[in-house]
């Protein structure tokens, strides 16, 4: 190995992190599955998930013959949606057209569904222990800080110098040892707000640290001042304690997941019940605000509640309406915002 890598394995030895759930027992699957889990989400707030996730589906057939619903429903709460789609429409790839063992190349990896350059690099090199350069989030902070690429790595010229810098290091052996370690330095020492410089094994000739700033690198992503948005949901129930919810398109915000019905704001109530076949009369109340931040926006949540009568009670369920209970066995995927408000209105 060269220096940089052998500085970094030998700290990782003594240091770094060796029971993760996904470390016991790397196959391809486990280590995939905790790559899209930990996407801009932290460990501590993966490790449930990945358990409750691997306990229900062991194995990427199992995963593969699961409905959509069963997979949303155990990634309720853990956000960014869209990674739960990807991982479902992947797995029965990989059954379908590769017989359920998935490719041990970077050029088949790619091409399933949310799977980029990063993640199909670190499944050969921690399932495999084939040599290819990660650049998650924690090892572009570690590179950025030790060569002092300032740049924002949103930027695709910063990006590509980070890449560089990442195929440069890797060793041609020991694959599997080297990638865990980089991705623990940056986890644990190369933080971003409080960085451990005196106890990092590349300290002597980091070029943040000769700086002394090394919070400077890499480059900030420019600020910027979210969009607002506003919605009304309704949150219609039933004599049963029953709430009617609608399944939301597959794609888009929350999408394939179960939400109240939803109106932009008060004037088309009547419009919406109707369509329902549910009384006009009922008398809304409403609810409390509340606010969900996304990547890209921050919606306002007005809720108003409505409480069907005994007649309208029978609006009848559908393909994408049902009436729900959080004590109910069906397992469906609910967003944060509507998981809050059900626990608001069954207490």
């Amino acid at each position: 190995m060269n220096d940089f890598a052998t500085r970094i394995v030998t700290w990782a030895q003594a240091h770094g992190r060796h029971d993760l759930p996904w470390q016991r027992s790397p196959t391809p699957y486990r280590v995939w599955l905790s790559e899209i889990m930990l996407q801009q989400t932290q460990v501590q707030t993966v490790i449930p998930y990945f358990e409750r996730f691997t306990a229900s589906f062991p194995d990427v057939a199992a995963l593969a013959a699961a409905e959509l619903d069963e997979v949303l429903h155990l990634w309720s709460g853990l956000g960014y949606y869209s990674r739960a789609r990807n991982l479902h429409a992947a797995a029965r790839h990989v059954v379908s057209e590769h017989d359920g063992v998935f490719p041990a190349t970077l050029e088949a990896l790619v091409t399933l569904p949310g799977i980029g350059r990063s993640t199909a690099a670190a499944i050969l090199a921690l399932a495999h222990d084939i040599p290819a350069a990660i650049l998650d989030g924690n090892v572009k902070r570690v590179l950025a800080r030790y060569h002092a690429e300032s740049g924002w790595p949103g930027k695709t010229a910063a990006l590509d110098r980070l890449w560089a810098h990442a195929e440069d290091h890797l060793p041609p052996q020991h694959a599997r040892a080297y990638t865990q370690a980089l991705m623990d330095l940056g986890a644990t020492l190369c933080t971003r707000t409080r960085p451990d410089c005196p106890r990092c094994p590349l300290e002597s000739d980091c070029a943040a640290r000769r700086s002394s700033m090394p919070t400077a690198y890499p480059g900030k992503r420019p600020r910027r001042t979210l969009p607002e948005r506003r919605t009304c949901f309704l949150i219609i129930s039933n004599d049963a304690g029953h709430v009617l919810l609608e399944r939301r398109p597959p794609h888009g915000i929350w999408g394939g997941l179960w939400c109240f019905p939803e109106i932009d704001d008060a004037t088309q109530l009547a419009a919406r019940l109707e369509a329902f076949g549910l009384s006009r009369e009922m008398e809304p109340v409403a609810l409390a605000t509340i606010s969900h931040t996304f990547t890209h926006f921050r919606l306002t949540i007005e809720p108003i509640a409505l409480r069907a009568r005994q007649l309208d009670a029978a609006v009848q369920e559908q393909d994408d309406r049902l009436w729900y209970s959080s004590g109910d066995s069906t397992r469906i995927g609910l967003s944060a915002p509507v998981t809050r408000l059900l626990a608001t209105v069954e207490t």
